[in-house]
């Protein structure tokens, strides 16, 4: 006879199989994540509704506005659109990406094929059997030809949602697949379109540290010859050797750093890095005059990393249904029809008919706890996938608040920058009018040609900054998003 403490485990199971068939459709906790936190705006201090203007836009932030599927196109330029829609064809990642979710397509599939509609198979077979014979009489061993053909029909019940709940887990895998897969796409377009403004804005910059480096090298040989006549002192030659020579070592890294971001373009766009497409002008990008700024809980909708993230939870809500609905019973039937002979001609023949039919049912009583303990570790992955959807959602808000003041601060550094740029351009064309009227010497005027190339650097990275963040804040806001499939599933 049992001892009382080894019922223990057999008492738990029944008394927990019971509370959940009261319960009724318990079996499962809530598929959907708890709600979330909706911020009044995104960023700690409230911003305008449009940023400074600087040559000639002012950007509206357009709080409330729908997310834009294609915004690359809104900067304007057939170039760049070709590029992303090349990378969006050939680029080999997403094209991997891509297959693997058809894969996980034909898979659910497969999964709803079997567990949900009952299965038939054609079975047939031939043998030669040797088996003893009477002992009183006749040979002592017999050798006989078997045949038998039987249709075999099998079909497991699902009483209490096993299946429909792995076919729901499954389905919200493909849905967080999906996404995922959504999520790739504009990431990789975004880093197209900021690989490009990269490009350009570094190929700008080489060219005017060249600019920089002809002009270091004039003035120092002015220097030079005027220490050698004794109009200069040779710690001003030296000086301005050494800083000549600092600008020709600043040029090797930065045409390198060029070169590497045109080998990452033709990368993203699925080529070799030889076939790196030639730079656009950074003139040749305009700038969005308008960004879409959904509100917190539009954004929940279109962003695929949270909405992968609320799949996950719908996945392991799916995986707590499985755990509870194997504590219940298993129903299954069968049901085979088919003839059997000892010769092929007699095979259908109705005195070699054979048919069977049956019905199965098994209720786990006694597994050590393991089904228990499935169920439990199954609760703790649910509580583990909410906690990292609400990490995701507060990830998302501050990647908007982030790109947000990044790009309203653009505009005012942009701004400063373009003022000083301009005051050191006019500054160099006044120094050259009165160095050609002979007021001025000439290393005067190189020194404000100098001034103006070193603001027109500056002017130049927060251009591109400007620009490379307003791609970010359009990849920011995501995309609204189709029905999933667990949740049709569902319906």
């Amino acid at each position: 006879m049992k001892s009382a403490h080894s019922l223990v485990p057999v008492v738990r199971t029944t008394t927990l199989a019971a509370t959940l068939l009261l319960a009724g459709c318990a079996f499962a906790p809530p598929a959907k994540p708890p709600a979330s936190p909706s911020p009044e705006h995104y960023t700690a201090e409230p911003l305008p509704a449009n940023s400074v203007k600087v040559d000639g836009v002012s950007q509206h932030y357009g709080l409330g506005e729908r997310a834009v599927p294609e915004w690359w196109r809104e900067y304007g330029n057939a170039t760049l659109n070709a590029w992303v829609e090349e990378g969006l064809r050939n680029n080999p990642s997403l094209v991997a990406t891509k297959h693997t979710l058809e894969s996980a397509h034909q898979l659910l599939r497969a999964q709803v094929g079997a567990a949900m509609l009952p299965s038939l198979d054609a079975q047939a077979q031939s043998s030669r059997q040797r088996a003893l014979g009477f002992p009183s009489f006749g040979p002592p061993t017999n050798l006989y030809d078997v045949y038998a053909g039987q249709l075999a029909l099998s079909y497991n019940f699902d009483v209490f949602g096993a299946r429909r709940h792995g076919i729901e887990q499954t389905a919200a895998q493909v849905d967080q697949q999906s996404y995922e897969f959504d999520a790739a796409k504009r990431t990789l377009a975004a880093n197209i379109v900021i690989a490009a403004i990269n490009a350009a804005s570094l190929e700008e910059q080489v060219r005017t540290t060249e600019r920089l480096s002809k002009l270091a090298h004039n003035q120092a040989g002015l220097t030079e010859r005027q220490y050698r006549l004794g109009g200069a002192s040779q710690d001003d030659a030296l000086s301005l050797q050494q800083q000549a020579a600092s600008i020709d070592a600043s040029l090797p890294p930065l045409r390198a750093q060029a070169e590497r971001a045109r080998h990452a373009l033709a990368v993203l766009l699925g080529r070799t890095p030889d076939r790196a497409p030639a730079n656009l002008m950074l003139a040749d990008l305009h700038l969005p005059a308008s960004v879409p700024v959904s509100v917190p809980s539009d954004l929940l909708r279109q962003r695929p990393d949270v909405l992968a993230a609320e799949a996950s939870v719908h996945a392991a809500s799916a995986q707590v249904g499985v755990a509870t609905a194997n504590l219940f019973p298993q129903i299954s039937l069968s049901a085979a029809i088919g003839t059997e002979a000892f010769k092929p001609s007699n095979l259908f023949t109705s005195a070699g008919s054979v048919w069977s039919a049956g019905l199965s049912l098994t209720q786990p009583i006694f597994h050590g706890g393991e089904l228990i303990a499935k169920r439990k570790a199954a609760i703790a992955s649910y509580n583990a996938a909410i906690a990292d959807y609400q990490q995701t959602v507060l990830n998302a808000f501050q990647n908007v608040a982030d790109t947000l003041t990044a790009l309203d601060q653009d505009a005012s550094t942009l701004e400063a920058a373009q003022a000083a740029a301009n005051a050191a351009e006019q500054s160099f064309a006044n120094a050259d009018a009165r160095y050609r009227l002979g007021a001025i010497s000439y290393p005067s005027m190189v020194l404000t040609e100098q001034h103006w190339q070193n603001a027109r650097l500056t002017e130049i990275q927060a251009r591109a900054a400007r620009l490379a963040d307003t791609a970010a804040l359009f990849q920011a806001m995501g995309t609204p998003q189709p029905e999933t499939l667990a949740e049709n599933l569902r319906h």
